[in-house]
């Protein structure tokens, strides 16, 4: 078989499309890149949803954890300790059991009967943690930018006769997404590595539909080669990093912009060999 058939039968059968059955003997080097290529799709999934979603609520955290209103501080305070306190493993782990105890016929609410079963899935019960994992990182994250805002800006913005939330959108929210933004780009990269461990989470795999990590772990096995499949997935990881590392970066210097001596040219590796 040819490397061009290969990717023809294999390139998107991680979310259900090409051949269903997995190679059984002869593998070769193109079967491995493309099967742990496609599976890397299942990980991009995870990773690209759970950042968006929980940028929306780690803002929300954030500002419920600067409010001065108890009610408001202290859900947000046990929210961000929760999540950052234990391991994202055991958060898996316990989710997924959880979800399970809910009745398979669903909950009947209003009159009304809402699925249940699908929350055991990979796509959306392990999704649901990443999400509240990452918010609970970024939300502290956000909430060190928001007190370190310079006074001088709010200043600036009370003479200006900016109060409330016209403020708050064009003077606080902006510095404080510049100040995170330094690590927020590390807390992204972090969570796309994460997103391999939904693989050895309690979530099931569908159809032998898994993440890059599965379809590394099938040649592994097959091969009884680990130095083949593992680094291949870490290969693809540095590439989604140094990806991750661009677009945020661009984004970094467009918020950075209106700074005396902002760095407009092109991202430049520089490695420090010596310290």
């Amino acid at each position: 078989m040819s490397c061009a058939q290969t990717f023809s039968d294999y390139a998107l059968r991680s979310i259900g499309f090409g051949e269903r059955l997995l190679p059984r003997s002869d593998f070769d080097l193109c079967q491995q890149f493309v099967l742990i290529g496609s599976g890397l799709i299942w990980n991009v999934y995870f990773g690209i949803l759970a950042l968006f979603i929980g940028f929306f609520i780690a803002n929300a955290v954030a500002l419920a954890k600067a409010s001065a209103n108890p009610w408001l501080r202290k859900p947000a305070n046990g929210f961000i300790f929760l999540f950052r306190g234990s391991p994202l493993f055991i958060q898996f782990f316990l989710a997924y059991e959880a979800l399970v105890l809910l009745p398979r016929a669903g909950i009947e609410i209003f009159g009304m009967t809402v699925a249940t079963s699908w929350l055991t899935k990979a796509w959306a019960g392990a999704l649901i943690v990443l999400i509240l994992n990452t918010a609970a990182y970024s939300a502290q994250i956000f909430h060190g930018a928001l007190q370190s805002v310079p006074k001088g800006d709010l200043e600036a913005a009370d003479a200006y006769g900016m109060t409330g939330w016209k403020r708050f959108r064009r003077i606080v929210w902006p510095t404080m997404l510049r100040l995170a933004w330094p690590a927020y780009t590390n807390e992204a990269i972090f969570l796309f590595h994460a997103t391999t461990l939904v693989f050895f989470s309690s979530f099931p795999a569908f159809q032998q539909r898994g993440d890059s990590l599965y379809y590394a772990s099938y040649f592994a096995d097959k091969t009884f080669n680990p130095f083949v499949a593992y680094p291949i997935v870490a290969g693809y990881f540095i590439l989604l990093t140094l990806l991750l590392i661009s677009v945020f970066g661009i984004v970094n210097r467009r918020l950075n912009r209106h700074l005396p001596g902002a760095v407009t040219g092109r991202m430049k590796y520089r490695p420090q060999l010596i310290r």
